[in-house]
């Protein structure tokens, strides 16, 4: 699950790691989530990224927490240098009613033992709602602007107001519009698009609201979304089994995009690879013709690129195996 620098994390009760006192504090990019008001329950989730920047393996051997009313867990236990896990904290609001902080420990065994202090916070309420709870944008192709939108209803106070409302991406586009109001209860449609350019991949933002009310904490709507290329090529690996020595094979390959597009070059190609391009127009898909020449026995795997005219994604990469036998 990656937030390619998409969410801007404030830290509140925590240094940040360049000012950490331990090789561990370095581990992590952040030591705190604040989760704002919440209304009590939905179950609240954060991943707090880990990465092992040292020159030797190193081991969580546990997490635990201050409180039954959150949980976590470590998705990886054993990292070798660079590779990088979450500790995936989940906080139930229907445990709590008013501000909670929690701590999370999450314990080190290797290289030598150490422990890091994580810290969630929350402020449930009972006096508004948030449906459904979260701005899911699912699985879309990278290049569309959709949107996606919650109802925030809040009771017992008719004349609340929604003061400010801010994005941590700047690829996000919120919009809040008021759909009720009576003596005891005001509703808002929380409205947000996302941008043409938003980067590839499965990400995480929050969108927060402030109102009128200087007693409520900033109300925090989160948002999911995974983000597809906007070409796409069928099959990605292309194999071509076993060949003898000076024998030629082809196939196919199916290149898609969301709208139509030009192949402006394929790289990588040489006198023993060769790939056509059916067309040289704009189309949403083209179908390419992969041709080899079997040389020397042996192993042979080689990684193509394909060239577009697409805005933003204008790569796609591919590989070719085949095994050559006498």
């Amino acid at each position: 699950m990656l937030r390619y620098g998409l969410v801007v994390v404030v830290g509140l009760w925590a240094a940040s790691p360049a000012l950490s006192a331990t090789w561990a504090d370095a581990l992590f990019e952040e030591f705190s989530k604040d989760f704002g008001a919440v209304p009590r329950g939905p179950t609240l989730s954060h991943p707090f990224r880990v990465t092992n920047n040292t020159r030797g393996p190193v081991n969580i051997s546990s997490v635990r927490v201050s409180c039954g009313c959150v949980s976590a867990v470590a998705l990886k236990g054993h990292l070798e240098p660079g590779e990088s896990t979450h500790i995936v904290a989940r906080m139930d609001t229907t445990r709590f009613t008013g501000y909670k902080t929690v701590t999370v420990f999450v314990q080190f065994n290797q290289p030598s033992f150490e422990e890091v202090r994580l810290l969630v916070q929350a402020n449930g309420r009972n006096d508004f709602s948030v449906t459904p709870d979260t701005l899911a944008f699912g699985q879309i192709k990278r290049g569309g602007t959709p949107s996606a939108s919650v109802l925030l209803s809040f009771y017992g106070n008719g004349s609340l107001q929604i003061a400010e409302i801010k994005s941590e991406s700047n690829y996000i586009q919120p919009v809040v519009q008021e759909v009720r109001r009576s003596d005891t209860e005001v509703g808002f449609q929380l409205s947000a698009r996302l941008r043409a350019d938003a980067p590839v991949g499965k990400w995480y933002t929050d969108i927060w609201l402030k109102t009128n009310d200087a007693a409520m904490a900033p109300i925090r709507v989160p948002l999911t979304v995974e983000i597809e290329s906007a070409i796409s090529i069928h099959p990605e690996n292309v194999t071509l089994g076993s060949l003898k020595t000076r024998t030629e094979s082809e196939r196919r390959i199916i290149v898609r995009g969301v709208k139509p597009f030009k192949i402006a070059e394929v790289q990588g190609t040489d006198a023993n690879l060769a790939v056509k391009i059916d067309s040289p127009d704009a189309k949403p898909v083209h179908v390419l013709t992969v041709k080899f020449k079997a040389g020397e026995p042996g192993e042979v795997t080689r990684k193509l690129r394909i060239l577009t005219d697409l805005e933003g994604d204008n790569k796609l990469d591919f590989q070719v195996g085949a095994t050559i036998v006498p």
